[in-house]
């Protein structure tokens, strides 16, 4: 929905504001996106998981390292999963193509391991 007059003039006020106030503030956010915060955590998740990955692998040092590098390699694997799907989410496709966001192609892979076919 797009803003009305009014509130497109105090939109333009904020941030007419915001760069006098704190210019170093205004041009970092103006330099950052959605995409590379969501990025970032993607990267930091896939190294979690790789620490966690090495943790398991140390299961001859103790077990206890073990379950905790298996549950650094669940919590990033969710971390990551999430951040995918809410860039699929927030970008959207444009009109005829098929949906081929993760929980899309999640969906047909449950639906085909159940047997139902998809509509």
């Amino acid at each position: 929905m797009p803003l009305s007059e009014h509130e497109q003039r105090i939109l333009e006020e904020i941030e007419k504001r915001l760069q006098e106030e704190d210019p170093r503030l205004a041009e970092a956010v103006a330099r950052s996106s959605l995409y590379a915060h969501i990025a970032r955590r993607i990267r930091w998740g896939v190294l979690a998981f790789v620490l966690g990955f090495v943790m398991l692998l140390l299961f001859f040092l103790s077990v206890w390292v073990a379950i905790t590098g298996f549950v650094v390699m669940l919590a990033s694997a969710l971390l990551v999963y999430h951040q995918l799907r809410r860039l699929s989410r927030d970008q959207p496709a444009p009109e005829g193509t098929p949906d081929r966001s993760v929980p899309s192609f999640l969906a047909r892979i449950f639906e085909r391991f159940r047997g139902r076919p998809r509509q």
